[in-house]
């Protein structure tokens, strides 16, 4: 089918996928880099890998979710899928590259995964995560330094008390799989709801009800106890609590299990944590045990939001460089680039076509707090007028005392 040239396309996104205007992309932005440096700030390094992957990648790693690939068959015949979570991806590279990938091994990743589900709030199709792991540690020092690493995440962000609920799946021993994801929903449905699906996944009411009672009935292991004392250490002993029934569903965890919650926040934790000692075998004949996170960057944005989070979200633009007609670009040009050799960011109005009262109205929309008025009698002169946006106030210097007013 051919389209006529006249015909328009509506403009419109898939459900579940967004456009990120500035505004919220500057909030993004904020977020992303306060992650990144508390990531540093542990000794993680950055890690990067594909969108797509070959589908046997995923496949049989992540349990109920599988469900939820977005998979498809590419030009050249391969089952692929978009990239679902990025711990598997990760456990792909340290199986293909041993002899770059050193032990341990902190990593960080910050990339978008797709999930094919129903979008509600807080949960999209196309979202952001943030991981960080430590590979090749079986010592539960490297999920307690983790876990910190969680916590002080929230705190930076500015979360009042961020609590990570820590349990362990060892707990769970001979406990079947079908079982432990219906008890993992125990918050969020209650025990009749959690009945209700062992009931479905063929448990009868008797068993049902004995397999609850035993997972409310654990206590802390000695792995558990150990976390608890390395948090205690960091002062964080406000910051986590035990909670039995945390299962996580995916088929890969075991060993320790955390989330971050927010009292503040009542749709869902921000969040997922676990311990994955088997998930390098799948592409390797080596052990490789692994343990880490990845923040629900979507959700944390949505709370840092309704809990006002945020500081005044201005453009991050300090002067905007006005043309007074096209025969001074050029004049405008050495003050822009003045202005930029000294990391000042600068915005060169593009438009020399425009009336000087335009391009001051459209630093004024963008928040800009300073323009630079470079006419005819400052090019002669070789000054500028520099003008506070705020206050109105302007004075006009030699352009090069210019950098001096914003050291």
């Amino acid at each position: 089918m051919t389209m006529k040239n006249n015909q328009k396309v509506e403009p419109r996104t898939l459900k579940g996928f967004r456009d990120f205007l500035p505004e919220e992309a500057r909030k993004r932005q904020y977020a992303i880099e306060i992650i990144r440096k508390t990531f540093e700030l542990y000794g993680f390094e950055p890690l990067e890998t594909p969108a797509i992957e070959y589908l046997d990648i995923f496949a049989g790693s992540i349990g109920e979710g599988e469900q939820m690939f977005y998979k498809f068959t590419d030009s050249g015949g391969r089952e692929v899928a978009l990239r679902y979570d990025q711990t598997v991806p990760t456990c792909r590279v340290v199986a293909q590259y041993p002899d770059k990938i050193k032990m341990p091994f902190k990593r960080y990743q910050i990339q978008t995964v797709w999930r094919a589900e129903k979008p509600q709030k807080g949960r999209y199709r196309e979202f952001l995560q943030c991981d960080a792991d430590i590979f090749g540690v079986d010592d539960r020092t490297a999920d307690a330094e983790t876990i910190a690493l969680t916590i002080e995440i929230y705190n930076n962000l500015g979360f009042k008390k961020p609590v990570a609920v820590i349990n362990d799946r060892d707990l769970y021993e001979g406990i079947p799989y079908e079982a432990i994801i219906a008890i993992d929903k125990l918050d969020k449905i209650g025990e009749t709801g959690v009945i209700k699906d062992l009931f479905k996944k063929g448990f009868d009411d008797r068993k049902a009800k004995e397999l609850l009672e035993r997972v409310r009935n654990n206590k802390p292991n000695d792995n558990l106890k150990y976390i608890f004392s390395f948090l205690d250490n960091y002062g964080m002993k406000e910051n986590y609590k035990f909670s039995p029934s945390l299962a996580r569903s995916f088929s890969y965890s075991n060993g320790t299990i955390w989330e971050i919650i927010a009292e503040e926040f009542d749709s869902g934790s921000l969040a997922g944590c676990e311990r994955f000692d088997s998930v390098v075998s799948r592409f390797s004949d080596r052990k490789v045990p692994g343990v880490g996170f990845a923040v629900g960057f979507d959700r944390t944005i949505l709370a840092m939001e309704e809990m006002e989070l945020f500081p005044q979200m201005a453009t991050n633009t300090r002067v905007l460089v006005t043309v007074f007609n096209k025969e001074l670009v050029s004049y405008s040009q050495k003050i822009t680039q003045l202005l930029r050799s000294k990391n000042i960011n600068t915005d060169l109005y593009p438009d020399p076509n425009d009336k000087l009262q335009k391009q001051l109205k459209y630093a004024d929309e963008k928040k800009i707090p300073y323009a630079v008025i470079a006419g005819p009698d400052e090019a002669k002169k070789q000054t500028v007028t520099l003008k506070n946006l705020q206050t109105q106030k302007q004075e006009t210097i030699p352009q090069e005392k210019l950098t001096e007013k914003f050291s």
